[in-house]
């Protein structure tokens, strides 16, 4: 923390201080503090060691989720209890994500059983107003507020954007939390716009944020609704609430892991490498391990079924896509010796292109690869199948298809104000 020098107290909550950074006004420092509450403050105890593992637990969500790719307001670590976001004017709204119905939404709703499941996921907005308990907002309210924030005011395109990532937000880390055998049941996220007002998920994520049940158990909680359901807290209470909170933390060191999807990219000749070259970048930026391989199914057909039995018996999970033009015999080859899933990306010339393809798609019957043209579709195909098993992969396309949407939106509204604009000129 030496590196950053603290400016002024931007805002004081119930859990946590928010300070400028003086030599950098597009920063902030978040400090945590060792306190839980509930019921808009009315319940509140002192909880040694509440703000290291609260610290731990945020830094832990937002490097999952920026690994994904999606864009938060988390920079980095810099103690045990306080962390570097990029300075934001929040909007003041709580987006709750629910797969379940429990809680207050049973309170909202009488006749749901609890248990009864959202699909897709319920997406309900709050007002945040403790006095008056955060009142429940439509969208239609959230849109004529007019919030202004850093220059942009909050319309139906920002409320939309917000809508998307919050559930974008909520599937990550759902996929993620099940490879632990415990059910992501519900949880709330904040947004802020920073010093550019770009749109970013922001505050603080932790065991204040959600409900976690280990093996959809509901007895078996570990999230802050165990300190909620108790009329009186006892010390011993507050032990246990905070080994579940310590739980939780740990757990989520098992949720980052080291990339271990692997896509085996085999040539016919090396004359096709520029293609798989691209095929590898599309495939390394959606979190897939990549290795390149040379290998002709018709002048060395022996080394082929070599290195195809290298892959099998090497117990990783393994996509292979073959490249090869002309008369294709290396995708059918490996895909009628293996049981692992084989895509053909045949390096297509314009005055050849129906032959090429042509070669990759009429194979023998009993053959099960499959035929795409462009290598960016390529890496996607295999992406889609690595996501059946690897969470961070499934993470990083659900994200891909937030930023095309983004992209889109973004792009809507520049055209869409820019006749607006050429109205006013034209006619003023």
């Amino acid at each position: 923390m030496t590196e950053y020098k603290c400016g002024k107290l931007i805002i004081e909550g119930k859990t946590k201080k928010v300070f400028e950074l003086s030599d950098d006004p597009t920063l902030c420092l978040l400090q945590s503090k060792d306190r839980i509450t509930a019921g808009d403050g009315v319940k509140s105890h002192e909880l040694e060691g509440k703000a290291a593992i609260s610290t731990a637990t945020t830094a832990k969500v937002f490097q999952l989720l920026n690994e994904a790719g999606l864009k938060t307001a988390f920079v980095k670590v810099v103690s045990d209890t306080a962390f570097i976001a990029r300075k934001c004017q929040m909007v003041p709204i709580e987006w709750v994500t629910r797969r379940l119905a429990t809680g207050s939404f049973l309170r909202r709703h009488s006749g749901v059983p609890e248990g009864y499941r959202f699909n897709p996921p319920l997406q309900e907005t709050f007002f945040k107003d403790d006095e008056n308990h955060d009142p429940q907002w439509s969208e239609e309210q959230i849109i004529s507020a007019g919030f202004k924030l850093n220059g942009i005011t909050i319309g139906k395109d920002e409320y939309d954007i917000m809508k998307y990532t919050t559930l974008v937000v909520f599937e990550i880390l759902e996929r993620a939390w099940a490879t632990r055998n415990c059910a992501l049941i519900d949880m709330k996220i904040e947004f802020g716009l920073d010093t550019n007002g770009e749109i970013m998920v922001a505050d603080i994520i932790d065991s204040d944020s959600w409900r976690l049940w280990p093996s959809g158990d509901k007895r078996l909680m570990k999230d802050k609704q165990v300190y909620r359901n108790l009329s009186t807290v006892t010390q011993e209470d507050l032990d246990v609430v905070k080994h579940n909170f310590k739980w939780v933390a740990d757990q989520l060191d098992y949720l980052i892991l080291p990339h271990s999807s692997l896509v085996v990219i085999l040539m016919g000749s090396p004359s096709d490498s520029e293609h798989c070259k691209t095929i590898a970048k599309y495939a390394k930026s959606l979190g897939l391990n990549v290795q390149l391989r040379v290998s002709s199914a018709h002048k060395g057909t022996q080394e082929t079924l070599r290195i195809l039995a290298e892959y099998e018996g090497s117990c990783e999970k393994v996509v292979l896509i073959a490249v090869a033009g002309r008369s294709n015999g290396l995708g059918p080859v490996l895909s009628g010796n293996t049981p692992l899933p084989v895509i053909n990306c045949p390096p297509c010339k314009p005055e050849n292109i129906s032959q090429d393809l042509w070669s990759s798609i009429n194979v023998p019957s009993g053959i099960g690869c499959t035929t795409v043209i462009y290598p960016e579709s390529a890496a996607l195909a295999a992406a889609q199948i690595h996501a059946m098993h690897d969470h961070l992969v499934w993470a990083r396309l659900r994200v891909k298809q937030l930023t095309n949407f983004i992209g889109l939106k973004q792009a809507d509204m520049k055209f869409r104000n820019a006749v607006i604009n050429s109205f006013w000129t034209t006619f003023c």
